[in-house]
């Protein structure tokens, strides 16, 4: 009986060290990748600054996997100083640098940005024109900077569609970049939510079709294997700027489970204290998934 009694201490002791030890690992571990990613902004955050307070907050291992933003109030940044719509449009390509620049030094695995949608194609033909000629331009100007963080680009939409001088400068993007292992930078151009549904739905039906079997045997995992965005991790926090509650046909089907953050800021002066802000609220809310987390009643 004493020796079965020094056995259990013996083991129950083992395994209290053993739990020790992996749980002093665990934050050894956690604090080098807490210096890691911090070191990563040295030099581009200022010290007392509200980003080095909100980089102080950001939990390593919990980092939102996939981020998109939807990119809106342009034209109302231009509005207020009595600027042309294209004014603001210019403006929020600085927006667009902070946001890639920030997203890959956080090390998120991907970054969605909806540029152009489908019904944008319904404004004034000079502002579409303009907003091709930005693009065309911000993957020239970029793409040795985006080449250089790692980052792999690629866009989703019916981008055939577009202007041939413009997939061209998308198609140059994409092949420089396609070996990159860092994080995915997809921008949606001519891009719709049901759209993209459609489509998948479609080229789900024929494959069905291809190998034998009925439409009626669609599921929702074929679906989803059709998707644009079939390559990138599923949908973590969706981020909106101007303070629009709604999602403008963006993501549809990723969304189902996403965060979503609104935040007043208006586009063009969206920068990385916006987007760290989102991911510190993001990490405070408890993501259920549609299930209840079991709490256990002590009296």
């Amino acid at each position: 009986m004493i020796e079965d009694c020094r056995l259990k201490i013996d083991q129950y002791s083992l395994g209290s060290a053993i739990k020790n030890l992996q749980s002093s690992i665990f934050n050894d571990l956690c604090y080098l990748l807490q210096s890691n990613m911090l070191s990563d902004f040295n030099g581009v955050v200022k010290k007392g600054s509200r980003e080095e307070s909100l980089l102080a907050s950001v939990a390593w291992d919990r980092l939102p996997r996939h981020v998109a933003i939807i990119m809106d109030g342009n034209g109302r940044w231009a509005a207020q100083r009595g600027q042309p719509r294209i004014a603001g449009h210019r403006a929020g390509v600085e927006a667009v640098r902070a946001a890639v620049d920030t997203g890959a030094r956080l090390g998120l695995q991907a970054l969605t940005l909806y540029a152009f949608s489908t019904e944008n194609w319904k404004r004034p033909r000079y502002e579409v024109d303009a907003l091709m000629r930005m693009l065309r331009r911000y993957l020239r100007l970029e793409l040795d900077e985006i080449d250089r963080q790692n980052i792999k680009f690629q866009t989703i939409g019916r981008t055939g569609a577009l202007a041939d001088n413009v997939r061209a400068e998308i198609a140059r993007a994409t092949e420089r970049t396609s070996k990159n292992k860092g994080m995915i930078l997809t921008v949606a151009l001519n891009y719709g939510g049901r759209a993209e549904i459609v489509d998948a739905c479609k080229a789900a039906v024929r494959r069905l079709t291809d190998e034998g079997s009925r439409p009626d045997e669609i599921t929702e995992e074929r679906i989803a294997n059709e998707l644009y965005t079939r390559n990138l991790p599923e949908l973590d926090l969706l981020v909106r700027t101007s303070g629009e509650l709604r999602i403008s046909n963006f993501l549809l089907w990723q969304s189902a489970y996403s965060e979503i953050y609104v935040t007043d800021t208006l586009w063009p002066d969206f920068r990385r204290q916006q987007l760290l802000q989102a991911v510190v609220d993001y990490q405070g809310r408890d993501r259920r998934f549609g299930g209840l987390k079991l709490v256990v009643s002590r009296k």
